[in-house]
């Protein structure tokens, strides 16, 4: 559930009220009791991690091998021949 930032058009009172998104905006203000409280526009707080930590390796790739082999751009294109030394 996110945090929600609300401040009092009336008062200039600014508080913060987790809500879940479905809920409706708070209209009454807290502390002077005005219907005058609207919702601020703001970035989030971002990604918050909790737990005993994360590392670099948690979500790392796997060692496996491809399941199919890369194909090159060009497929009419023969390889390349190294020339070859003729002994006599």
């Amino acid at each position: 559930m996110p945090t929600y930032e609300y401040v009092c058009k009336e008062c200039g009172h600014e508080f913060e009220k987790l809500q879940s998104m479905n809920d409706e905006p708070l209209r009454l203000c807290p502390q002077c009791g005005h219907i005058s409280v609207h919702r601020k526009i703001s970035g989030g707080t971002g990604l918050i991690f909790k737990g005993s930590g994360f590392y670099i390796t948690d979500y790392g790739k796997k060692n496996h091998s491809p399941a199919s082999p890369v194909k090159s751009a060009k497929p009419d294109q023969k390889p390349q021949e190294t020339p070859t030394e003729k002994s006599d």
